[in-house]
């Protein structure tokens, strides 16, 4: 068995080394074919070095390519995963250090807000050229995403590539389902769970052990811990009924509840700003293994497999069965968001492809707040399909977190600000014609 897996955006340290970890782990998938591909020569030269080094320590023997080249990357795939990062850490810092001027305040800001406005608008262009290259050199070949905007990118594919077969990977609710467990001292895998919604903010709706209800456990944790309840999503749960499927940083920015009071920071214990020294923090991990790697040829490897990428092309390739969570189109599978964007719902994977299963309604308040989450998905795509900046500054007015803080005419300032700031990477459309004078 010698499928072929191309990792786009290879130069990505922690990924590439994390999937090809998890892929060489599988017995079945020891000798996979294995394209790298990155526009930078000395990040794609390390994670050449990488892939050799993780090979050796699964005692595997993949077949290893690495190419500047895009289209032949992927020329004959089976698997296309996307990790790019479009703009790396110079863009990240643009969109936290302008808006913070505005006094609006972010998180992680690759999701909705301004910061995933933005990302999402210079990702498209790039996404569109992907989704090109795989219509004519490999047009059976799933595209496993997980590069951030999930639910804006997912749902720009589906509306530029409609053929082309997307799975948006996220490890959220999986880590979120283990930190639950945890807190209330269940072995996770003694538990089921059933949990959809958005990329980012699903809702666990079912959470049993043996049929028992798991989520009165929880409730008696957090009732006999004040500080547990100093946490962003456990308060939504407390508020909902329902407890939300991504870390607090993430939650606090995709409502207008917390982020724009300073009172409310500092009792949730919110970190503004976050993201940026996690994105340092990647540049400092990627110069750390660079240099591990000039000194052995190996490197330690997790085999654990809790990445969904690799589970996918394992049970495609083996049919051995598996559910995860993933970022489908929504055609009918939760009857209460709208139908033609992301939703993320548990997903059947076997040797036929992926089944993503029917949910039906969310409970109200969840759908309401995802409808909510969705507003600036949908407006930020139509953006870019339609090349109107109008409806680029109508995302950023409709965002929870930036009407709660911005007036209109600083969020139409600032988005003027940060398409100056960002050029070349937006959209042609968006940067060439001037939105200053719309209003008017």
């Amino acid at each position: 068995m010698k499928p072929t897996v191309v990792i786009i955006g290879a130069g990505s340290v922690e990924f590439t080394r994390e999937l090809l970890g998890d892929i060489l782990s599988f017995a079945e998938l020891g000798s996979t074919r294995v394209v790298l591909h990155d526009i930078d020569a000395q990040r794609l030269e390390t994670a050449q070095a990488i892939a050799r080094a993780t090979a050796l320590a699964a005692g595997a023997e993949p077949e290893i390519v690495a190419t500047l080249d895009r289209r032949r990357a992927l020329d004959g795939a089976d698997y296309v995963i996307n990790v790019i990062a479009v703009g790396m850490h110079e863009a990240t810092v643009r969109d936290f250090e302008i808006p913070a001027r505005y006094g609006l305040k972010q998180t992680i800001g690759d999701t909705i807000g301004v910061g995933g406005i933005f990302r999402g608008l210079r990702t498209f262009p790039v996404l569109a050229e992907i989704a090109r290259d795989m219509a004519q050199v490999c047009p059976d070949a799933w595209l496993l995403n997980y590069t951030n905007p999930m639910a804006m990118n997912v749902s720009f594919l589906h509306a530029v590539a409609p053929k082309l077969k997307v799975l948006g990977l996220c490890h959220s609710v999986y880590w979120t389902m283990v930190g639950l467990c945890e807190l209330i001292d269940v072995p996770y895998d003694e538990v089921a769970y059933w949990s959809a919604g958005v990329n980012h903010q699903a809702w666990v709706l079912r959470w049993e052990r043996g049929g028992q209800n798991l989520y009165p456990l929880l409730d008696e944790r957090i009732a006999g811990d004040p500080e547990l309840r100093r946490r962003v999503r456990v308060d939504m749960y407390r508020r909902l009924g329902y407890y939300p499927t991504e870390t607090s940083e993430h939650s606090s920015e995709y409502v207008g509840w917390y982020l724009h009071d300073d009172a409310e920071i500092e009792r949730l214990r919110i970190n503004v700003g976050e993201y940026v020294s996690i994105s340092e923090a990647n540049l400092a991990e990627y110069a750390r293994v660079r240099a591990e790697l000039a000194d052995s040829p190996t490197l330690p490897i997790d085999t654990g497999s809790t990445e969904y990428a690799p589970q996918v092309i394992h049970s495609l390739e083996t049919g051995t069965p598996r559910v995860i969570s993933a970022n489908v189109i929504n055609d009918g599978l939760i009857t209460n968001l709208p139908d033609g964007l992301a939703v993320e719902v548990p997903t059947l994977l076997d040797s036929l492809g992926a089944h993503p299963m029917k949910v039906g309604d969310l409970p109200p308040q969840c759908a309401a707040l995802n409808r909510s989450f969705l507003g600036p998905v949908d407006l930020t795509v139509r953006a870019a399909v339609d090349g109107d900046p109008r409806l680029v500054r109508a995302a950023a007015m409709v965002d929870p977190n930036t009407a709660a803080t911005l007036t209109v005419d600083q969020i139409w300032a600032l988005c003027d600000e940060l398409t100056d700031a960002h050029g070349d990477l937006l959209p042609a459309p968006l940067r060439s014609r001037s939105a200053r004078d719309l209003a008017n």
